[in-house]
């Protein structure tokens, strides 16, 4: 089989949650944080032939990136990577030592939704390191009015850097995240956020979704 470009990004996006992927049979994959703050699932538009288990994801992309466009053949232990007369043999992790999702999550109801466009993230995420502050924080006012703040909790002179993202919040609430958590694929999300004490970014126009653990108030 090949890799498409989408399935590529997707793999190099759970590199940057987790070094290790377990990959089962079929064309949904996930991954979850050594923290176990993070999870995600994605729906793939390649399908696998069977279960394999990578112990440094990173290394397999590097050797991935080895081809230009390279036919993946996956036999009992390895899987050999073959493009016109080179190739790859790289063997397979025991899925044993493999950090993955054990069961399916489930939303609880949620205090906050709202679209969060890729433009409003990036300047956040831009702000977070050139303000150099580690926070984002989810703010409702009395109104219900929701906005997007990143700042330092810890100091209360920080510099902060905020946006609006909408309305209809239940009023007078605080959600906290670490930007460093906020490992998201390109693209637009439709946000839920839950006093549960969780978050569910959903992509709008990606079949991939993140679970992300709030920060204690």
């Amino acid at each position: 089989m090949k890799l498409s470009n989408d399935t590529r990004e997707v793999l190099k996006n759970y590199a940057s949650i987790n070094a290790n992927l377990l990959v089962k049979e079929g064309n949904q994959i996930s991954t979850m944080s050594q923290m176990k703050n993070i999870v995600s699932v994605a729906t793939l538009p390649d399908t696998f032939e069977k279960e394999i288990a990578i112990y440094d994801l990173n290394e397999f992309l590097s050797a991935m990136s080895l081809f230009n466009d390279p036919d993946l053949q996956f036999g009992d232990n390895s899987v050999q990577i073959v493009e016109g007369g080179q190739s790859l043999k790289y063997f397979y992790s025991d899925p044993t030592v493999v950090t993955t999702p054990k069961s399916d999550i489930t939303m609880p109801g949620s205090d906050a939704k709202f679209t969060l466009k890729q433009g409003v993230f990036n300047q956040l995420v831009k702000a977070s390191s050139v303000l150099n502050v580690p926070d984002m924080v989810l703010d409702i006012d009395e109104n219900g009015t929701m906005g997007l703040r990143v700042s330092d909790r810890k100091n209360d002179t920080s510099n902060n850097f905020s946006v609006e993202v909408g309305d209809g919040g239940t009023p007078n609430q605080k959600f906290y995240f670490k930007v460093e958590n906020l490992k998201l694929l390109s693209g637009d999300y439709e946000v839920e956020v839950s006093s549960a004490g969780i978050s569910r970014f959903k992509n709008i126009n990606k079949s991939i979704e993140y679970y992300i653990a709030l920060e204690t108030a």
